[in-house]
């Protein structure tokens, strides 16, 4: 994005009401027509805090281990990995949430293949449709059985 461009986008976003405050364009937030890649950028940053904040049980002293095993977990190839070990938990507004974000057109991914690319997104867009719905309990089910999935996967291929 040309820097004009960007900087159009940004006094938008940022401009101010009559009080000195920032406009809102939305009052609220219509999860059911959010873009998949609008929920996918959510359920990352979902995804990601639930895992840092899970690392903590295993090391607080080590932010550079913590960084390096949050990265492998949330990485678009540890998410494809998730998503296979939690499909078959998934109920059918799930999955076809997990279709929308996985068919949407996004770049070309540097660090994995275009099919984990693609799973990842949907995974994500589908954490980010039950954290914007308030469904908390489900994320959280949903988050940890990914982590389990990805955290044994990663230990196995410690142990070889």
């Amino acid at each position: 994005m040309k820097f004009k461009a960007r900087q159009k986008i940004a006094a938008s976003v940022f401009a101010q009401d009559e009080a000195g405050g920032l406009k809102q364009k939305y009052e609220a937030v219509d999860v059911e027509n959010l873009h998949p890649l609008v929920l996918a950028f959510v359920g990352d940053a979902a995804f990601h805090l639930y895992v840092r904040t899970r690392l903590l049980s295993y090391t607080q002293g080590q932010v550079n281990i913590l960084n390096d095993f949050s990265a492998k977990i949330v990485s678009a190839v540890g998410q494809a990995r998730a998503y296979e070990a939690i499909e078959a938990t998934l109920t059918e507004e799930e999955k076809e949430i997990f279709r929308r974000g996985r068919n949407a057109q996004s770049r070309t991914p540097r660090t994995a293949s275009v099919q984990e690319y693609h799973t990842s997104t949907g995974f994500e867009a589908l954490l980010g449709t039950l954290y914007l719905k308030d469904e908390k309990d489900r994320l959280r089910e949903l988050s940890e059985a990914a982590f389990q999935a990805i955290a044994k996967e990663m230990a196995a291929k410690s142990r070889k």
